[in-house]
């Protein structure tokens, strides 16, 4: 099926979408600001600038939305129609970066945890997520 926007709005569209303060993220900052625990966002002295840093846990957190990301198996991360080639390479690109940003962190004593959108969804999934997140962090 063709776009039913322009090259030039379809452009404009996919630069507005947020990078920082997506619904996800504010979710997962409210959990934890609840549970008591302390943090920071988007630190910029860590590789990636990570969207939540727990310092007093040496833990990043991301929050990544299942398209941008590529989650695997994820019905949200499927390829546009159109242009599948632009979007294979781009995503592509975000998961190796994602791997070389994991993996600079890790080696900086960080612990990572990814969160992923689709895992925040439905009220089920999304109670199970951030449990996990909170079994992580007191381990």
């Amino acid at each position: 099926m063709a776009d039913i926007f322009t090259k030039k709005k379809r452009s404009q569209i996919m630069a507005s979408v947020s990078r920082k303060e997506t619904k996800p993220e504010i979710l997962v900052r409210k959990f934890l600001f609840n549970q008591g625990y302390r943090y920071r966002k988007n630190v910029k002295t860590l590789p990636g600038k990570p969207d939540i840093v727990l310092p007093k846990y040496k833990t990043v957190i991301f929050v990544h939305g299942c398209f941008w990301h590529g989650h695997k198996n994820c019905k949200a991360a499927k390829l546009p129609e159109t242009r599948k080639e632009f979007w294979a390479n781009k995503i592509k690109a975000n998961i190796l970066r994602d791997k070389r940003v994991k993996k600079k962190i890790l080696s900086e004593d960080y612990n990572v945890i990814t969160v992923w959108q689709c895992q925040l969804k439905n009220k089920a999934r999304q109670q199970k997520a951030l449990t996990n997140i909170v079994n992580k962090l007191q381990q």
